[in-house]
């Protein structure tokens, strides 16, 4: 995979703009199927369409306690998830981009991200931006150890960091049904839900002081920085959801370029993300949101999967 064509990296840019284009295609769906279990109407799938658009075309207010990384936090959040989307692979079983950077890399874009959205939230003076600023500290310091010491387990089982080596090795063994995987699926699956702000670490349909993590830090947006900031946490949410089913349901990606397998796999993808994002609604409307020091349990119970994960590697 060392020697692509022209052809190679325009499916690949293909590839990341179906991330970025279909992320809040999702955030519809999961905002409908939780209404519906929830006995309500709910707004249609492609409200979130709506949303970016009208918000792109509002004024900006900006507080005069802010200083440049008020201003600069929305397009660094949307140019770093917009980025990572750019190493995924969705219907091919690679990326061409994949050789400048692997999964580690994906995580430090999403971590630069998340540190300049903090600072966002300290930087207007807000009481409700340091709160969540605060919390969002507290979260990232517990999952980011899950995190590595799951990408640790995928590393060592796959052959490497390399997202286009770890898809082509799942795709082509039996090796998901060791324990190992399974292991390092549960963990995945928790880190996944707590980095998008899912029930029961937070909930992003709020406003209310005690439930507000990722929200708070946000409150201060409006017009065309709001936009942004809806959007590249859309896209963030796609990227970890493709990572999941291309590790974990890694499964009949096209390995040469047809149309027919490029359509096929670009259908599979789609039904793939669309069914683990309604488990992921279903879930959210059956649990309740945790009290914030209960989310270490969580996180705890993340890294004890991992690490049985890397003992059944070495048994």
């Amino acid at each position: 995979m060392s020697d692509f064509s022209m052809l190679d990296y325009g499916l690949g840019i293909l590839q990341a703009l179906l991330l970025i284009v279909l992320s809040p295609l999702i955030v519809g769906m999961m905002r409908k199927i939780k209404a519906k279990s929830q006995k309500r109407i709910g707004s249609g799938i492609f409200q979130p369409y709506y949303d970016i658009v009208k918000l792109l075309r509002k004024e900006e207010i900006v507080s005069d306690q802010s200083s440049w990384i008020f201003r600069a936090t929305p397009w660094v959040n949307f140019v770093t998830t917009a980025s990572a989307a750019f190493f995924i692979p969705v219907f091919l079983v690679y990326s061409p981009f994949g050789v400048v950077g692997d999964i580690l890399l994906v995580v430090g874009l999403f971590a630069l991200g998340r540190f300049f959205t903090m600072l966002a939230g300290l930087d207007t003076a807000s009481s409700f931006g340091g709160l969540g600023s605060s919390r969002e500290m507290m979260v990232s310091v517990l999952v980011e150890p899950a995190l590595f010491m799951t990408i640790f387990v995928i590393a060592s089982f796959y052959g490497g960091t390399n997202i286009s080596t770890i898809v082509s090795s799942a795709n082509d063994t039996s090796i998901l049904i060791v324990p190992g995987i399974l292991f390092a699926l549960i963990a995945f699956f928790i880190i996944m839900m707590a980095e998008t702000g899912k029930i029961p670490f937070d909930n992003p349909s709020t406003h209310l002081e005690l439930t507000m993590i990722h929200e708070a830090t946000m409150l201060e947006y409006s017009g065309k920085s709001l936009a942004l900031m809806e959007w590249s946490h859309a896209i963030k949410q796609m990227i970890l959801f493709t990572l999941f089913v291309d590790i974990f349901l890694p499964w009949n990606f096209a390995e040469q370029i047809s149309l027919i397998g490029i359509s096929f796999g670009i259908m599979l993808f789609i039904v793939k993300v669309s069914t683990l994002a309604s488990f992921i609604a279903f879930i959210e409307t059956r649990v309740a949101k945790w009290r914030l020091f209960r989310v270490s349990d969580l996180i705890a119970m993340a890294i004890s999967s991992s690490m049985i994960g890397v003992i059944f590697f070495f048994l």
